[in-house]
């Protein structure tokens, strides 16, 4: 974290926009409050990734949101693995900064973000070709790169251990959740109990049609238990193995198998 704060600071002098890759699933806890401090009035543009696994009706209000509430900041929702979603951003950024990108004054792009959200799958995509590492474990980028888009546009690409804020326990919950946190740093079955919870109250239908249950358990601890069950995940003596099923319910959500999930509502970001 302080290593990235170090490397941020020191590059922001010399960069003309931010782009925030968010989470479109939950965009306030894949934040960073840091940002807004580093950035100071530099333009910025908030990237909602994933957008295709989430709620695209909860995402259209977060979009409305962060661009009435927060000054000099738009923001777009993408699914980054798409060259023309990502293709949006470029254009937005021309029109945000029209005094820079042509002969000699190339646009200065920063590209930050929280592990596993998405950034730099984003810049491969820009890239058109494979420029910084992917993978499905947090805080793959390790050191800081500069990018020539060779269309008048330069991306500097952070080390992607700018962490969130995890003093917030539903926002770590949701984060573990999706991803954004190793797993040897979470308790798979008390992330897996409160995905369930939350499958119930917002979701049911999508968890009734995903697990063929003609009835819903009465609470997380039950439908994992019912998930491990129909889905094999047995000890012996035909008991549920609570750590496989846990593992099996975190990677139908990750996987976007239960169907387009958002875990923040502006309602909670409010309520909290």
């Amino acid at each position: 974290m302080h290593s990235a704060r170090k490397q941020i600071a020191g590059d922001m002098p010399k960069i003309d926009l931010v782009v925030e890759v968010l989470d479109a699933r939950l965009p306030v806890a894949s934040s960073n409050p840091l940002l807004e401090e580093l950035r100071g009035a530099k333009p910025c543009i908030k990237v909602l990734n994933k957008s295709d696994l989430a709620d695209p009706e909860i995402t259209k209000a977060w979009v409305r949101y962060f661009e009435q509430h927060a000054k000099g900041v738009k923001a777009l929702a993408i699914d980054a693995t798409q060259k023309n979603e990502a293709s949006r951003l470029i254009r937005l950024s021309r029109g945000l900064v029209p005094h820079r990108g042509g002969p000699g004054k190339p646009l200065r792009i920063m590209i930050v973000g929280i592990p596993n959200v998405g950034k730099s799958t984003l810049i491969n995509t820009l890239c058109g070709r494979r420029i910084a590492r992917v993978g499905d474990r947090p805080a793959i980028t390790r050191t800081s790169q500069q990018v020539d888009l060779r269309n008048g546009i330069f991306l500097f690409d952070t080390p992607g251990v700018l962490a969130p804020n995890l003093e917030d326990q539903r926002g770590a919950l949701c984060l573990a959740a999706t991803g954004a946190i190793g797993d040897n740093a979470m308790e798979h079955e008390r992330i897996a109990i409160f995905v369930g919870d939350f499958l119930l109250e917002r979701y049911p239908l999508q968890v009734s049609q995903r697990f063929r249950l003609k009835e819903l358990p009465e609470n997380g601890e039950a439908l994992l238990v019912e998930v491990g069950r129909r889905r094999g995940c047995l000890a012996a003596g035909g008991v549920v193995d609570r750590q496989r099923a846990s593992e099996l319910l975190l990677h139908e959500l990750q996987a976007g198998r239960l169907g387009r999930i958002s875990m923040e509502t502006l309602g909670d970001v409010a309520a909290e």
